[in-house]
């Protein structure tokens, strides 16, 4: 298909800098074959039913920005993508002025070694540290890596360090939030218990590719960035059990789904994971698991919107698109959010 079937016109002061408070006011758009209903965030057990099991994102945003100091020059890095032992990719600034062997120190007792160089930005570096001790050191000196679009003159601050964060956040690894699973409160947690929806973990370490413009004309041209992921053998059974008995399977987030389906077979049967996927979903992609996906609103001509376009039907979510921009809902990752149904279940 081509890219431009994908482009709407946004304006710029719908972009959320701030999330709702408390996160769960947050409005929520139902999109569904009977037609679209403005509802809020705290409403979704109402819209749910017992046995539905919502399948959330676990992963946890590390402070992947870093300000260091190449002898006397000032350097900014993005952690990306962890590699081998020590080393990470990152996008850096200036990275042309950056060669191997350079060493970048981010704090008295946190620096690494420029490896090598690649296109666009991208360095290979080499801490001084790895694991525990090294997210620790992230966690005293690193900043949270808001999207580019959320701006901020002096980088992120105290408030984002949480508000960039879910509140079931447990496995390091991610360089972008989830950002559906944002409007979830204790509170709702609650609600949702009472209402007998069930809800599991998987883990997608959310990469910066997320961000990445669709260069292309058309579709097939475009590659996506491959992300790390995990469903236990226990959350399998639990997804195939609930499936088995009749619930719907609701994805939290665009990570949920692209996960759950690379694990699911053409049954629908999903099975233990541990790996990259690279899954890119367009229109005409048969959805082999998930029944309903919570999801916040995203950019024109991205990937995100193609898979939601993909998911309850180009034409119905352009409509919805319309609504919300001329309802002035907020759009991004510090926006409200959508629940849609899928256009054909099987």
């Amino acid at each position: 298909m081509k890219v431009d079937d994908f482009s709407f016109n946004l304006p710029r002061d719908l972009i959320a800098d701030r999330p709702a408070r408390p996160r769960d006011a947050a409005r929520l758009l139902v999109v569904r074959e009977g037609g679209i209903e403005d509802r809020i965030v705290r409403d979704l057990p109402s819209l749910l039913a017992p046995g539905d099991l919502l399948v959330l994102n676990d992963t946890k945003v590390i402070p992947a920005r870093l300000r260091g100091m190449r002898g006397a020059a000032k350097v900014e890095t993005m952690l990306i993508e962890p590699g081998e032992g020590v080393r990470w990719t990152a996008l850096a600034r200036p990275a042309k002025k950056l060669k191997a062997g350079d060493r970048i120190d981010f704090a008295p007792e946190l620096s690494a070694q420029v490896v090598a160089r690649g296109e666009g930005g991208e360095v290979v570096l080499e801490f001084d540290r790895s694991g525990a001790a090294l997210l620790d050191a992230l966690d005293r000196h690193g900043e949270t890596p808001l999207p580019p679009y959320i701006p901020r003159l002096q980088g992120a601050d105290a408030e984002d360090r949480v508000d960039y964060q879910t509140i079931y956040a447990r496995e390091p690894g991610a360089v972008a939030a989830p950002t559906a699973g944002l409007h979830f409160t204790p509170e709702l947690f609650s609600a949702l218990d009472s209402r007998g929806v069930g809800r599991e973990t998987v883990t997608l370490h959310v990469g910066a590719g997320t961000f990445l413009p669709v260069t292309e004309d058309d579709t097939d041209r475009h590659r996506m960035h491959a992300e790390r992921g995990t469903i236990t053998e226990a959350a399998a059974a639990r997804i195939n059990a609930t499936r088995a008995a009749g619930g719907r399977i609701v994805a939290v987030g665009t990570t949920s789904l692209r996960l759950l389906e690379s694990a699911a077979d053409e049954t629908g049967h999903v099975a233990p994971f541990a790996g990259s996927t690279d899954i890119f979903i367009t229109p005409g992609y048969r959805f082999r698991i998930v029944d309903a996906l919570m999801t916040n609103f995203h950019l024109p001509r991205s990937t995100l919107f193609m898979l939601v376009a993909a998911f309850a039907g180009l034409a119905r979510m352009r409509a919805a698109y319309a609504h919300a921009i001329a309802a002035r809902y907020r759009f991004y990752s510090y926006g409200d959010a959508s629940l849609l149904f899928r256009e054909h279940p099987s």
